[in-house]
């Protein structure tokens, strides 16, 4: 399979993947994380600017269509008065995120934007596993699934692999894994109780 084939299979995974866990935020069956949604949305477009800058070719494509609609869950989780509560840290993580463009462009590296971006990316997860081991019912197993899963295909569809273009996708896979485990968890804890 070509690289761009990959690409293409994982940008249909992305919406695959985001259509059902959109639809069940319009319904009102899940209540993301507002602002973990605007983090991973700033994080995601700088970090496919940066996967283009680095040589990621075709593979940074779903990172690019992944920022978009992510731009769009963050509209639905505000809309939908999703979990709204922002904290002081998540402030951080923002402004963390947001102090990377400029240092990317003084370092005129990308690779240090994406250490920056993966690392706040990460810490952006902390309000959703914040809620989802809360309420793990309001959080969908099949849409991180779905993301690692295009993750990992993001991975071996890059046109140049190094740690600029890899380092993303990766951690981001690892977070969803991490993620679903935690869901599973709880949800199993919970039906116990």
């Amino acid at each position: 399979m070509t690289k761009e084939a990959l690409s293409i299979l994982a940008i249909a995974l992305t919406f695959y993947g985001f259509y059902p866990y959109i639809r069940s935020i319009r319904l009102g069956e899940f209540k993301p994380h507002m602002f973990s949604w605007i983090i991973w949305a700033t994080t995601t477009f700088i970090v496919f600017f940066a996967q283009i800058e680095g040589g990621g070719g075709a593979g940074a494509w779903p990172t690019g269509v992944s920022a978009i609609i992510t731009c769009y869950v963050a509209y639905l989780a505000y809309k939908n008065i999703g979990d709204i509560k922002i904290t002081r840290l998540d402030w951080v993580f923002f402004l963390t995120a947001m102090s990377s463009i400029p240092f990317w462009y003084v370092t005129a590296d990308p690779l240090w934007a994406v250490i920056i971006l993966t690392t706040v990316d990460v810490f952006g997860l902390a309000p959703t596993l914040r809620k989802a081991y809360s309420f793990p019912n309001e959080e969908s197993i099949h849409f991180y699934s779905i993301i690692l899963l295009r993750n990992i295909i993001s991975l071996v569809a890059l046109e140049l692999y190094s740690v600029t273009t890899m380092l993303f996708p990766a951690a981001v896979s690892v977070f969803c894994l991490i993620l679903i485990m935690m869901i599973v968890y709880r949800r199993r804890i919970l039906n116990k109780a």
